[in-house]
């Protein structure tokens, strides 16, 4: 109902705008739209979050649990409110025109692969699509199998396994030893990877059984030199969302430097609420904030502008950015400090067990040989997908990859571990 609503909502108002020249009255139009996502967005997602803040700040009893409680999140909110936000902002620059179809718009926000975790999709890219389909004989079905098996494998067999010992060391970061709490680290660091990017890898693929063709969402992130790097390899849709809608909106870096910075804080801390109703989260935007202002502050130091040091330059990234993921996953602020301080200070506890241990060692060499072969073979998807369309002109390539695909899918649910929610579900 809430989808229908937001969808039923937008494509009138932007049918309305198309019709209306007078600016304060387009202004008013937009204001009504952005009101009705984002008051949605606000009232099932933080609406908890802000009365039990707002009661704290006023010293006031805290709100009744048992109303909350009856008020759960409605799947896929975050993502098709942002796609809804994103085109009716779009049409209000004039830089699309509005949709004439209600079911063409209706498709566009609740369109299944991508609903519940993206990528989000702007309608430029989306809408013209449900006008020119894919015609079924030029669909890349190869390629489409390819990406779902390439997600199941790293959902399956690489995250979920990946996930035994980050829950392990989360669970109780005062209680283990040092050594758990530095694999549980890079544990997660590399499960909420490949569980995300599993995800997206199996939307693309079913969007592209069904003739859609949706946004590469990550390009091996952890290879990133630097932390802006980094966010235009990490959950791309997102940052370009937040890039264009909100950063460029609050004048990007046409303001001047100290309006630059407080941009940047801003968007990542915006970025970071996006994911949920905690302060953690929002500490975790506002460190990649920081970080990416004093990036853009040392940028003209000639000293780490060397090609040797780019090795360097890579793991420091990839070292900080999964020191500040244990914001991201523990359960409170007071958990990600006693998490970080038991990375430094050595003591005693339980200890991972061997199992768990291998299964780590086991993942990451997987993972290493993984971004080597997509070094050397295929940095993108259109690389990818060339490849495999021309196998798929040929007869005995293809019963060759259908084979393969048997038996890659048994393999996958041979060595699969317990199965996990996507970690994205639940934002």
């Amino acid at each position: 109902m809430l989808l229908f609503w937001v969808a039923l909502v937008d494509f009138s108002l932007a049918r309305l705008l198309g019709a209306v020249v007078s600016v304060p009255w387009r202004r008013f139009i937009l204001a009504i739209s952005l009101g009705n996502s984002l008051g949605i967005l606000g009232f099932y997602k933080y609406g908890h979050f802000i009365a039990e803040n707002w009661a704290i700040i006023l010293n006031l009893p805290p709100p009744s649990p048992d109303f909350w409680a009856h008020w759960l999140l409605p799947v896929g909110i975050s993502f098709y409110t942002f796609q809804s936000i994103s085109y009716l902002v779009d049409v209000y620059r004039q830089e699309l025109k509005p949709e004439r179809k209600f079911f063409s718009y209706f498709l566009f926000l609740s369109f299944f692969p991508q609903l519940v975790a993206g990528p989000i999709v702007t309608a430029k890219s989306f809408l013209p699509q449900i006008r020119r389909p894919l015609s079924f004989l030029r669909t890349p079905v190869l390629f489409a199998v390819f990406l779902i098996l390439l997600g199941l494998f790293k959902k399956m067999v690489l995250a979920d396994h990946l996930s035994e010992s980050s829950d392990f060391s989360f669970l109780r970061p005062a209680e283990v030893t040092t050594k758990a709490l530095w694999i549980g680290m890079f544990s997660y660091s590399l499960q909420i990877y490949c569980d995300f990017s599993g995800y997206t890898d199996i939307a693309q693929g079913t969007a592209l059984l069904l003739g859609f063709r949706l946004p590469e969402n990550f390009k091996m992130p952890y290879l990133a030199d630097g932390f802006s790097e980094f966010w235009n390899r990490w959950h791309i849709s997102l940052s370009q969302w937040l890039k264009k809608y909100i950063y460029i909106s609050l004048g990007g870096n046409r303001v001047g430097k100290l309006l630059t910075y407080r941009n940047l804080f801003l968007v990542m801390a915006i970025g970071g609420l996006w994911h949920g109703a905690s302060w953690n989260f929002v500490i975790w935007g506002s460190c990649h904030g920081i970080l990416l202002i004093l990036e853009r502050i040392t940028k003209g130091n000639r000293f780490w502008s060397f090609s040797f040091l780019r090795p360097l330059r890579i793991l420091g990234t990839f070292l900080v950015v999964s020191f500040i993921w244990v914001f991201f996953r523990s359960v409170d602020f007071t958990n990600s400090l006693c998490y970080l301080q038991g990375l430094f200070v050595k003591k005693e506890g339980f200890s991972l067990p061997y199992s768990m241990e291998m299964n780590f060692l086991y993942c990451l060499l997987m993972i290493v040989i993984g971004h080597i072969l997509g070094i050397l073979y295929f940095k993108d998807n259109k690389q990818l997908l060339a490849a495999f369309e021309k196998w798929q002109n040929s007869l005995g390539k293809t019963a060759f990859f259908g084979i393969f695909a048997s038996i890659a899918m048994i393999l996958i649910v041979l060595f699969s571990a317990d199965s996990k929610p996507f970690v994205y579900f639940v934002f």
